[in-house]
């Protein structure tokens, strides 16, 4: 078996492991069951502050026009998206972090101009069955309730991160019905999952020290969406948290 291949059960695994460190550092993640089946999902919320843009993206790929044509290369019969990068642990992609670290300063996402307000996100982590890995499905509402729409959505993507995205149509923001509950989420495309996560469990095995797959995952496309890992989540892992582990978590 591919050190690569996250099957259900080890994402269970990991996931009640960041359950565990969650509720330690009180960060908000809970696991929520699918009534009549034995399905179920992680989720959290957040708020974003949204402050009003200075100027708005000028790279011609169009903050205002949408992402680009969603993945067709890669169908997947759940309806499951994702994006890219690399690296280890916790330490998210090392081009995308140095890009994100210049620009701190504009980590404020915008949604529209003269808005400043607060933005509240509900993310979910699921298991794709068809790609063997996790995927981050998301919504985001205003204050007074509105949904907001694809645009909005692209248009709050730190500039870093969308011009990245918005450069290969493989990784890309969509909307696409949740595999569970049947509503309308935005999702980030998984097709690249084995990608960048390979270097990660390869390293993890080679060094025999323990990774929590969903947990690194996370570290890299969380920041895509605005949900970031706090650094303390890198202690006190489990070998169990590892992928094809048969070592329960204790």
């Amino acid at each position: 078996m591919s050190c690569c291949v996250l099957e259900e059960e080890d994402f269970r695994r990991c996931c009640l492991l960041l359950l565990q460190r969650s509720e330690q550092l009180s960060d908000g993640w809970s696991w929520e069951a699918v009534q009549g089946s034995e399905e179920g999902y992680l989720r959290k919320t957040a708020l974003r502050p949204v402050a009003p843009s200075p100027a708005r993206d000028q790279t011609g790929s169009g903050s205002d026009s949408g992402p680009p044509a969603s993945c067709q290369s890669c169908p997947d019969p759940q309806g499951q998206e994702k994006e890219e990068e690399e690296e280890s642990g916790l330490g998210a992609s090392s081009d995308i972090a140095e890009d994100d670290e210049e620009d701190e300063d504009d980590g404020v996402c915008t949604v529209s101009e003269g808005s400043s307000q607060v933005l509240q996100y509900e993310y979910h982590i699921l298991h794709s069955c068809s790609y063997a890995a996790p995927v981050l499905y998301f919504r985001a509402f205003t204050q007074e309730g509105r949904s907001l729409s694809l645009e909005e959505v692209w248009s709050s993507v730190h500039p870093n991160f969308r011009l990245r995205l918005q450069s290969s149509p493989l990784n890309t923001i969509t909307l696409q019905e949740h595999p569970l509950l049947g509503q309308p989420f935005f999702m980030l495309h998984p097709c690249r999952t084995e990608e960048f996560m390979r270097p990660v469990l390869q390293a993890a095995q080679e060094q025999h020290r323990p990774v929590n797959y969903v947990l690194s995952w996370l570290s890299v496309v969380g920041p895509v969406v605005g949900l970031d890992v706090p650094l303390k989540y890198s202690t006190q892992l489990c070998p169990a948290a590892a992928p094809g582990s048969s070592t329960q978590p204790g």
